[in-house]
């Protein structure tokens, strides 16, 4: 029988989970312009204004709105983008709110135009405009909604329409990478929660391989004390070493296709410039994946850059590989 501390992953990341702002770590520019929102609106008795919240996944947008609804004491109810297929399905959505709920939806940027267009006047005026009936005798009916308010987050905020993205009159913001202190400071409260053993060393070499994700950093603190585990051995700097090696992250958080990206790059079209399709095509790896998980964290570190022309290894991204840089790629660096 299982602890019922580790009843599966899910249980397990909702512990990991700040259910305090004390405990959130890093975003310390976002927490306080959220306080002050919060604080005005409870102490004028009214309902918080819309949220977005931007950034790369992992960075904590789904904790932020979970600690907002605790904040004002609010129901928070959770759907996504994709979920919301039809236009009867966000009305049953809203139209099930209670006074005062928060309603968080995830990847909002995949909601189609219709669904927007509904959402509008909802956001805005508190109402739902459903129309009955098509053609000539289609009428509109405008049901009124309770108070609520609604947290969005996004990874690809440019895919949200101006119209939508203006109505969120509570503040946009994005969410920035964490810094390697952060990181361990996370890694170290998660380490006392899942009651691991660890030491500085170990703790910094995590931090220093998790992308300045605090999600990739907690995944790959549980791997490592798998791997001790398993193994019977202390979970200290040489087994989370050996833990991160068999996982094939490394020493800069690069996993396998990262690096397999810029060897093709270097290795097939002489460091680039070349198209993301042709890169795509050249590793049988879809074009959104490249983009939107490998490409962000490559080019943060300085390895690859995106020009007119296409995709670029640099000088930096060279010495990673291990490779020798052409005097050609020189000139274009």
């Amino acid at each position: 029988m299982k602890k019922e501390t580790e009843k599966s992953p899910r249980s397990l990341d909702q512990a990991l989970r700040p259910s305090d702002w004390k405990d959130y770590v890093g975003q310390t520019g976002i927490k306080e312009n959220l306080r002050i929102l919060l604080t005005a609106a409870k102490g004028r008795n009214h309902q918080p204004e819309h949220v977005l919240l931007y950034g790369p996944p992992g960075l904590g947008k789904t904790t932020l709105a979970h600690l907002m609804a605790r904040e004002i004491g609010a129901s928070l109810r959770s759907t996504s983008g994709p979920a919301i297929e039809r236009v009867g399905d966000l009305a049953s959505i809203l139209t099930n709110l209670s006074p005062g709920d928060v309603l968080f939806i995830d990847e909002i940027h995949r909601l189609n135009r219709t669904i927007e267009e509904v959402l509008y006047p909802a956001m805005e005026s508190g109402v739902l405009d459903i129309v009955i009936g098509k053609g000539p005798s289609a009428r509109t009916v405008q049901l009124e909604l309770p108070p609520f308010t609604l947290i969005a987050a996004t990874t690809r905020i440019s895919m949200l329409s101006a119209p939508l993205r203006s109505r969120f009159s509570g503040g946009t913001f994005r969410l920035n990478y964490y810094d390697e202190a952060e990181i361990m400071e996370i890694l170290a409260r998660s380490a006392k929660i899942l009651h691991i053993m660890t030491d500085g060393e170990s703790v910094r070499e995590i931090a220093r391989r998790s992308r300045a994700t605090p999600r990739t950093a907690n995944y790959l603190l549980k791997r490592a004390r798998d791997f001790a585990e398993v193994n019977e051995e202390k979970l200290d700097l040489k087994t989370v070493k050996k833990a991160l090696a068999l996982l094939e992250i490394d020493e800069g958080g690069l996993n396998q296709t990262d690096r397999d990206i810029l060897a093709v790059i270097v290795e097939k079209f002489k460091g680039g410039p070349v198209g993301l399709k042709t890169v795509a095509a050249s590793l049988s790896e879809e074009e959104e994946t490249i983009e939107e998980v490998h490409e962000p964290y490559l080019m943060q570190l300085g390895l690859l850059e995106r020009t007119p022309r296409g995709r670029a290894v640099t000088s930096k991204g060279y010495a990673h590989i291990g490779a020798e840089t052409s005097r050609e790629q020189k000139r274009l660096i």
